[in-house]
């Protein structure tokens, strides 16, 4: 691991060098999960970011639908199913990291237990508000959705629901709300979000921790200026 670190951030230093000389700009169509990671790097490298930052099966559909973009991060499966597409580069193909899903609250609430069914459900049911991504589309709430099916509370709380299409907008209102709210998302979504905290990952047997990868795009304008930012990524999700 050590490493694995010391070599991205070498990375990353002669990436910045050559920003520095040669401005530029990447467009990214990327999972929530990953954006803090991408925009910190990108502010040391002194590059501008554009693109999308949002729910993994949107944005696997908007490279599938043909947009343009220099560097692609999706889930693992996603990934490889856009390189049979001959949708990204397969050479490319680089995992980033892991992020466990897992229950927020705001900043100044007390954490509650959620480390077993039981507490996990007790937790969800006192909440008068549950904050989470797209059930649809997005990762953590398409599992969420499917651990309060198992937790088989779904159709009681279903009236409190506010879901967004991101875990980063959904964060965003957790932190804005009132009452008694909690919520659910990918960890580095909650990390990244001013007024909310993680509680803890989903407990054993609810659980999901997912790979996050990242690819070039076939249709990248620099093709190798966007081989050494998703080199500077590698080991710092």
């Amino acid at each position: 691991m050590i490493r694995a670190i010391a070599t991205s951030l070498i990375a990353l230093a002669a990436f910045a060098a050559s920003a520095q000389t040669s401005p530029m700009r990447l467009k990214f169509l990327s999972a929530g999960a990953a954006q803090a990671l991408v925009r910190s790097t990108a502010q040391t490298a002194g590059i501008a970011v554009e693109g999308s930052f949002g729910a993994v099966g949107a944005m696997q559909d908007r490279v599938v639908g043909g947009e343009q973009s220099d560097v692609v991060i999706l889930r693992r499966d996603q990934i490889e199913a856009l390189v049979a597409k001959g949708l990204v580069l397969a050479d490319s193909v680089t995992d980033l990291g892991v992020v466990p899903t897992s229950v927020a609250v705001r900043s100044a609430d007390p954490l509650p237990a959620v480390n077993d069914e039981a507490s996990l459900k007790a937790a969800i049911l006192a909440a008068d508000a549950i904050y989470f991504p797209d059930p649809a589309k997005a990762t953590a709430g398409i599992h969420f959705n499917n651990v309060l099916v198992k937790l088989g509370i779904r159709d009681e709380v279903a009236p409190r629901f506010h879901t967004y299409p991101d875990g980063a907008t959904s964060m965003k209102a957790l932190a804005e709300a009132r009452g008694h709210p909690i919520g659910c998302t990918q960890a580095t979504e909650i990390r990244a979000t001013p007024g909310v905290k993680v509680v803890a990952p989903l407990p054993k047997g609810f659980e999901l921790v997912t790979t996050y990868t990242g690819a070039i795009s076939a249709n990248a304008t620099d093709r190798a200026a966007a081989s050494r930012f998703l080199a500077s990524l590698a080991s710092r999700l």
